[in-house]
């Protein structure tokens, strides 16, 4: 079996096994769900490994890592700035502080909300990680084998369905509607650049944005 063969089966295996483990998260089954985020970046590196890929065409590259983040363009930096903005805005505008307390409530377990300097770095490794599982390997290699469309808006909603969290039924799909908006991007970023580092500095970037916005008006 070719080297290419071995490596689009293990993306198919991937794939199935993340969906499979964050599907647990209907049944509110966290310890579950959680483990798929492993398997995303297990899956990533033993892909690229079993594939021989070449470190020019890896999904995660440091040495073109500025010149990538030039590919996305200013319109897409942009659109994120913007919806990290509209984002807590229009949640609090519909649900009042019940929207923060949710989106607070469904992290605080993992976050350090207490210490700013801990918080930043929490998430940052927090995004790298999840770009890694789910745009390096299940968008990024996915996408090889399905298309970047019906890749990008499977993994976007498993992604959204990852972070489900019990609540108000609207409060939590509101949430998770802006969840996955959030994933097409990072798609669209991960697409454009083949580097999950650059999707990595999106996502983390709307993350602290958010929490900023937390700290400066519901702190």
């Amino acid at each position: 079996m070719k080297k290419t063969d071995k490596g689009n089966i293990l993306t198919i295996i991937g794939i199935v096994a993340m969906i499979l483990l964050v599907l647990t998260r209907l049944l509110l089954t966290h310890q579950l769900a959680e483990y798929s985020l492993v398997i995303g970046i297990a899956f990533f590196f033993i892909v690229e490994w079993i594939s021989k890929t070449p470190k020019e065409e890896s999904g995660l590259r440091f040495n073109t890592f500025f010149a990538d983040l030039k590919k996305c363009g200013p319109f897409l930096w942009l659109i994120l700035l913007a919806i990290s903005i509209v984002d807590i805005v229009l949640g609090t505008a519909l649900f009042g502080r019940q929207y923060v307390d949710h989106v607070l409530g469904r992290t605080d377990s993992i976050l350090d909300f207490e210490n700013f300097l801990v918080l930043t770095v929490q998430l940052i490794i927090g995004a790298l990680g999840e770009e890694i599982a789910f745009r390096g390997f299940f968008t990024g290699k996915g996408m090889k084998l399905f298309g970047f469309w019906p890749v990008s808006l499977a993994s976007s909603a498993v992604f959204a369905l990852a972070h489900l969290a019990s609540g108000n039924t609207a409060v939590v799909i509101f949430d998770l509607v802006g969840i996955f908006i959030d994933a097409i991007l990072y798609s669209m970023m991960m697409r454009k650049t083949n580097n999950c580092l650059v999707s990595t500095v999106g996502h983390f970037l709307m993350n602290m944005i958010g929490m900023i916005e937390v700290y400066a008006f519901f702190w």
